[in-house]
Order: C-alpha cells, then sequence, then structure tokens
C-alpha cells in the first residue's frame, strides 16, 4: 500500500505558490505531485474534485493540506468518487477541522465578504473522521496572530484553536511549535510528512 502520489492542496487567501518548498521536498523522495491551486473565495467544488480524480487515476494517493485545503480534502473524500478511494492517507496543517473559530467571528460581525463562499467549508461542525484514509493532523502552537485577541488565554497557532485540529477517529494528532503559516515552511514539519509517506 505504498503512497505513490501527493495531492496538494493550499488554504485560504493563498495559491500552490506558498506550497511550492513542501512540494520540491516531497518530489525528492520520489512522489509525484499536483499541486493544485483553487480560488478558495469561491472554490468551484466540481472542478476541483475534477482534477484530482484525473491525477489519482487508480494509484495509492496522499493528500497534504494547509488550513481550509484540509476541509476542502474532506469534501473531496464525503463526495466519494470512484477514485477517492485510493486515498490512502490525509495530512493536515493547522486545519480547523471542526469548524473555524476566526471565521465565525467574522460572519458574526459582518466581515462576510472578506470569506465569500469559503464559508461553507469554514464553518462544518465535524466531530469525527468516518473515512477509510487515514487522517494525521498537525497543529501549532505558537500563537502569531488574531486569535490571541479573539478567544484569549487559548492555546492556538494564531489563527485556528488546537481544539479545531482534534477529531474522534484520526490516526495521529502532532503539535510543533509554530505558528499558522511557519508549519508550511518547517523543515522539521516536512521531515515528519515525509516520514509518514515513504
Amino acid at each position: 500500500m505504498a503512497i505513490q502520489q501527493v495531492v496538494v492542496l493550499h488554504g485560504l487567501y493563498m495559491s500552490g505558490f506558498v506550497m511550492r518548498p513542501l512540494c520540491s521536498r516531497l518530489k525528492k523522495s520520489g512522489l509525484d505531485i499536483l499541486n493544485l491551486s483553487y480560488n478558495t473565495l469561491s472554490p468551484d467544488r466540481d472542478a476541483i474534485f475534477a482534477q484530482i480524480d484525473t491525477f489519482i487515476d487508480n494509484k495509492n494517493t496522499a493528500l497534504v493540506c494547509h488550513s481550509m485545503g484540509g476541509l476542502v480534502a474532506r469534501a473531496y473524500l464525503e463526495a466519494n468518487s470512484h477514485q477517492s478511494q485510493n486515498v490512502k492517507k490525509v495530512i493536515t496543517l493547522g486545519t480547523p477541522h471542526k469548524g473555524s473559530h476566526i471565521a465565525e467571528q467574522m460572519q458574526q460581525k459582518g466581515f462576510e465578504a472578506f470569506l465569500k463562499n469559503s464559508v461553507e467549508f469554514l464553518l462544518s461542525k465535524n466531530g469525527d473522521w468516518p473515512f477509510n484514509a487515514k487522517l494525521y493532523s498537525i497543529a501549532g502552537d505558537l500563537p502569531i496572530g488574531l486569535m490571541p485577541l479573539i478567544a484569549k488565554g487559548s492555546q492556538s497557532d494564531g489563527t485556528v484553536l488546537l481544539d479545531e485540529t482534534k477529531l474522534n477517529g484520526m490516526a495521529e494528532h502532532k503539535v510543533f511549535h509554530l505558528s499558522h503559516t511557519g508549519m508550511i515552511y518547517s523543515r522539521q514539519v516536512m521531515k515528519y510528512i515525509v516520514g509518514l509517506l515513504i
């Protein structure tokens, strides 16, 4: 059941560009990579899922996702295409699996315009991981960002609460002393991810 290839999904307000260092590290390990860029404010589910399906074909695949990308990955698995059965592992970095507290606060305070259609992913309330693919959830506990102001005394990576990264049924939960964006570029995190895939 060796992983042959990886789909990489970025987070809100970002593009595949930010995931390039991680992708190049995974390529060096001999994995084929699809670094998928999508519009995070008006994500076209059908187009995103079709690209993933075409790439997966019938090969053992892992999904490596930052932040909102992990929620897009979940929606992809929920759509349950024939190809999605070949997803063996999902590795998320700072993904608010239980829904994003910051997105909720922004919506309540009338800032929906900054989130647009991303809310259909960011405000989802999930408690568990019901898929065959194993979930490895990476979290950060270096609170550089808005979260310490919004939820005083909370544990977070500055954007996502530590508790939001935990789900019943996940294979592993790993915390690094990193911020929300910092974990994308961390050598320590890259090494951990490669260890899970190779």
